[in-house]
């Protein structure tokens, strides 16, 4: 897998909905999804972080959207982001390995590393494909 430093230049407009869970693996069928979790406070500056408590709540998730008024929105904002991508669909185990992967990295870098992550499921180019966006200052 590959990590690279992305420089989001314009953000991605999702509709928020309104109760927000991760889809079953062989639920997910198309169309593009964005989650944001919030990552554990004692977790995400580890080096070597506990796989069963990284991933903390599920703020929001959101189907993708054009900007529109008076719709709840979510969004990936514009910014600086560790990236990585997989071109499947991930379950929740191989989500997470990606996620600690980034996070070293990011340590690596010596990068101050947001408390967010946003997991993003689409279909590109005939594949399904699952990104992790991973914020730094």
């Amino acid at each position: 897998m590959e990590i690279l430093n992305l420089n989001l230049m314009a953000p991605l407009y999702y509709t928020r909905d309104a109760d927000s869970e991760l889809p079953e693996d062989e639920v997910f069928s198309g169309g593009e999804r964005l989650y944001c979790f919030e990552l554990d406070e004692k977790q995400r500056t580890s080096f070597e972080p506990d796989r069963a408590e990284i991933i903390g709540k599920l703020l929001f998730s959101g189907k993708i959207t054009e900007k529109a008024e008076g719709e709840p929105k979510a969004e990936l904002p514009r910014g600086k982001y560790l990236f990585a991508q997989e071109r499947r669909i991930l379950n929740m185990d191989e989500i997470i390995a990606m996620a600690i992967e980034i996070q070293q990295e990011g340590l690596w870098q010596r990068r101050k590393l947001s408390d967010r992550l946003y997991l993003r499921f689409l279909h590109e180019d005939g594949c399904f494909v699952t990104q992790l966006f991973r914020p730094y200052l």
